[in-house]
Order: C-alpha cells, then sequence, then structure tokens
C-alpha cells in the first residue's frame, strides 16, 4: 500500500466520520427541538385548560350565589357575562394551539360541553321545568365540561412526558453515539499512528542506516525494500545505486590495474633497452632497433596518456570544439592515406562521392574519431582482410562508416560497447588498451550532434557508422586543412 493511498483512505475515513458525526448532530438537535416545542405546546394547553376549569368554576358559583363576597372575583373584578366572554376567547385560542388530531377532537368536545354550560345557565325557567332542574342541567353539564377539560389535560400532560422519556432517550443516544465517535477517533488516530511506526517509519529508519552506513564505506549494505510503495521505491533506487557504485568501483579497480599493467609493458620494454643500450659494444644496427622500439613504447604511453585525458576532460564537461566547414571526403581521405602509408597487411578501401560532402565540425577531433575506429577496424580484423571506408550524404546528413571483415561482436558486447573501461571478451586478447577509445569517440560525435551506430556479428565483422548534420554548399567553401608535421597518427585511442 502506498502513502498516497493510506493517507487517502484515512482522510477519506475521517472526512465520513465528520459527515456522519454533523448528520446525527443535526438530527439530534432537530429532535430535541420538536420534543421541547412538544413539551411547550402541552404545557401551554395545560395552563389554557387550567384556565378555563378555573372561569367555569368561578363562573358557575358567581351565577349559583350572586354577591357573595367570598366568591367574588376581586382580582379581575369581571362580572359572570365578562367571565362567558373570555370563555369564548379561551376555547378559541386553545383550539388554535392544539398541536394533534385528538387534541383538537378533545377541544371540539370541551367546546360543545363549555356552549352546552352557558345555554343550560341561561336557558329560561319554564312551565314544568323547576329552578331544581334547571339548577341540576346546569351542574350536569358543568360537570361533563369539567370532565372534558381534566381529559385535555391529562391528554397534554401524557404527550409532555412522552416528549420528555423521548428527550431523555435521545440524550442517552446522543451520548452513546459521542461516546462511539470518539472511540472510533482515537482507534483510527492509534491505527495511523501504529501504521507509521511499524509500516513507515521503520522503512525509512532501515534506508537512514544504510544509507549512513554506505557512506562510511559499508559497500555491502543495503536497504530492506519494505514498507509503503514510496519508500519500496526509494530503498530499490538506493540498493540500485549503491549497486552501480560497487560496481563502477570495482570498474575502477580494474581499471587501474589494468593500466597499471599496460604501463608496465612499455616501461618493462624501455628499461630493457636501456640496459642493453650500456652492454658491449653498441652497433649503428642496434642503436636503430633500440630506437625503434623505444619510439614505439613513447608513443603507446602517449596514447593511453591521451585517452585518460580525453575521458578526463569530457567527465569534467571541458572538452573544447573549433569547428570548420569542412569536406567529409578529405578528412576521410588524410586518415586512409596515413594508415596505407604503414604496412598494415590489409585491404584498405576509400569510397566516396564525387561532390562534397560538408560538415561543421572540429576537423582535429573528427579525424580523432576516424583514426580511433580505423585502427580498430586494423587491429581486430585477420590480415589480408578488407576494411572499407566510407562516404555518402543526403539532403539533411552525412554518414561516414567503416567496415571491417573481424572478430565481430555478441549483442551481449554489444550492451557495453560503448562504456569507458568496458571492453569485449576477444578484444581484451587481440590488442592492448584501457577501453576509452570508443566511449571518447562517441562522446565527441555526441557533441557535434551527431551518433554513432554499429552492426556487428560474432565473426561477421563490424560495421561503424557516423551520422552528422550536413551543411549546404551556400555555407561557404570548406577550409583548408592546417599544416601538421606529425606523421603518427593522432588521437589513436583503444
Amino acid at each position: 500500500m502506498s502513502l498516497r493511498a493510506f493517507f487517502s483512505t484515512v482522510v477519506g475515513g475521517l472526512v465520513l466520520l465528520t459527515v456522519v458525526a454533523a448528520t446525527l448532530l443535526v438530527v439530534l438537535t432537530t429532535a430535541l427541538e420538536r420534543m421541547a416545542s412538544t413539551l411547550s405546546e402541552s404545557v401551554e394547553g395545560v395552563r389554557q385548560a387550567e384556565e378555563l376549569e378555573v372561569d367555569l368554576l368561578v363562573h358557575s358559583r358567581m351565577v349559583a350565589l350572586p354577591g357573595s363576597p367570598i366568591l367574588a372575583d376581586p382580582s379581575r373584578g369581571r362580572s359572570p357575562p365578562q367571565i362567558e366572554s373570555d370563555l369564548r376567547r379561551q376555547m378559541v385560542e386553545m383550539h388554535a394551539t392544539a398541536s394533534t388530531q385528538e387534541e383538537r377532537y378533545m377541544v371540539a368536545d370541551v367546546q360543545t360541553q363549555v356552549y352546552a354550560y352557558l345555554h343550560a345557565q341561561q336557558a329560561p325557567l319554564g312551565a314544568g321545568f323547576s329552578q331544581a332542574q334547571h339548577d341540576a342541567a346546569a351542574m350536569a353539564s358543568l360537570d361533563a365540561a369539567l370532565r372534558s377539560l381534566e381529559r385535555l389535560i391529562q391528554l397534554n400532560v401524557d404527550q409532555a412526558q412522552e416528549a420528555r422519556q423521548s428527550a431523555t432517550y435521545w440524550s442517552e443516544v446522543a451520548n452513546l453515539l459521542g461516546l462511539v465517535l470518539g472511540l472510533l477517533l482515537l482507534t483510527t488516530l492509534g491505527l495511523v499512528i501504529f501504521w507509521l511506526r511499524r509500516f513507515a517509519l521503520r522503512p525509512v529508519t532501515a534506508l537512514r542506516h544504510a544509507m549512513a552506513g554506505f557512506g562510511r564505506g559499508g559497500r555491502h549494505l543495503r536497504a530492506p525494500e519494505q514498507g509503503p510503495l514510496e519508500i519500496r521505491d526509494m530503498a530499490h533506487t538506493f540498493n540500485e545505486m549503491a549497486d552501480s557504485l560497487t560496481h563502477q568501483q570495482e570498474q575502477q579497480l580494474a581499471f587501474l590495474a589494468g593500466v597499471a599493467h599496460d604501463l608496465r609493458n612499455p616501461l618493462s620494454a624501455l628499461k630493457l633497452s636501456t640496459a642493453l643500450t650500456g652492454r658491449g659494444e653498441v652497433t649503428p644496427e642496434r642503436m636503430q632497433r633500440t630506437l625503434a622500439l623505444v619510439r614505439r613504447q613513447v608513443a603507446r604511453l602517449d596514447q593511453m596518456v591521451g585517452d585518460l585525458l580525453d575521458a578526463t576532460r569530457i567527465e569534467a564537461g571541458k572538452l573544447e570544439l573549433q569547428p570548420q566547414v569542412r569536406d567529409t571526403r578529405e578528412l576521410a581521405r588524410s586518415v586512409v592515406e596515413l594508415y596505407q602509408s604503414g604496412d598494415s597487411g590489409h585491404m584498405l578501401e576509400l569510397v566516396v562521392p564525387d561532390t562534397p560532402v560538408l560538415v561543421r565540425a572540429d576537423p582535429a577531433r573528427l579525424e580523432q574519431v576516424l583514426n580511433n575506429l580505423v585502427s580498430n577496424a586494423l587491429k581486430y580484423s585477420p590480415s589480408g582482410s578488407r576494411v572499407e571506408v566510407s562516404v555518402r550524404g543526403d539532403a539533411e546528413q552525412v554518414v561516414v562508416a567503416v567496415a571491417d571483415q573481424g572478430i565481430g561482436m555478441s549483442p551481449e558486447d554489444l550492451k557495453n560497447l560503448f562504456v569507458p573501461f568496458q571492453r569485449a571478451g576477444n578484444a581484451k586478447q587481440r590488442a592492448p588498451g584501457v577501453g576509452l577509445g570508443l566511449s571518447v569517440s562517441r562522446r565527441i560525435i555526441e557533441a557535434h550532434g551527431g551518433r554513432i551506430e554499429v552492426e556487428s556479428q560474432p565473426g561477421q565483422g563490424s560495421v561503424f557508422r557516423v551520422h552528422l548534420a550536413r551543411v549546404s554548399s551556400s555555407a561557404g567553401p570548406p577550409e583548408p586543412p592546417a599544416p601538421s608535421d606529425d606523421e603518427e597518427p593522432a588521437g589513436v585511442m583503444h
């Protein structure tokens, strides 16, 4: 699991938890508000019913005992007609504040009973209808109205108790949900901390220790590739880098050993030549042979040192070019003529077009590349075989090819052909060198904006092709080559 996926999951879970908590809070708040409203309405209904009940009792007593100082209503100073008006107003208010259908039915029943009471009180005495009967009918209507009010009061009390119980229940639910959400939040944070410490911080610590130990010289140390995807990628990248650095160090040690061995051979030859010169009579023929041997060994040392210097300049980014517009045919011809003048034992051929093929390049560096390719072709080809140097061009580019009939290379050898200090197995036995020539040649051509390609098969020879951008004839005539007295192939690298 990657860190991005982990934190996305954690953030998503926290967002979901927050949304759930907010939704529950809204629901609980709405429910408690509704219950509070119900409780308030119930209290108001009880107050109105009790007030109506009191007014009915006061009215009945004032009608039954008019003028009584004890039962008068001095606090309000109301008369029975005023009380009757208040009764009608209160019933209208009760009907308006009724919140449930059942309560509306009870209020309507109360209104019917109260109106029946008032009608019974206001009914005139008639024949066969005595005062006692009139009072009994009024009292019966009053009792019915009071019973209806008691039922209405009981209904409001029941609603108030139900609202209170619901409020208590939802309060407990809210407390429980708050406790559960709090535990979930704490559990989530604990799991996040545990996961980070076990699966993220521990691999990071191991990676840091591996890097620190590798920096102190522990070349065998590697980071464990475990934990989140990003940390595994970092550990894998570090391990690859450590393997590459270790391999480079091994290559450097092998290179130093090879350079020491290659330097020892010419130095031993020089030492032996000088020792032989000091013994016995020195004849002119012996001196000539000794000088020729010394010249070849010095040239070999000069080539090796030149290879190392060029590789150092390239790696330091200090390769200086002096580009000129030159005819590629002339550069190739000068290289071929240089090797044709010696006894190489090969058939060296030059194939060029009839018209100029212009490029903008450093002629010395380009000749250095061609010298290296031709020299390698001669060294790694059997005596008497043909080596062909050809130049061709189209409207956009120039291709200089060097083809031989030598030992060739396998696909595995081609993979590391241009790697510094790398030489194919057959090449190591066929000719000495430090393995810098092709690497430096490729960097020189790339500095000109070109590229080198190679085709080869074991036992069937190789073809190296140098691709460079072509310059049109309108760019000007090619510049003449600078005079040189050097008779040796300059810049030949191996």
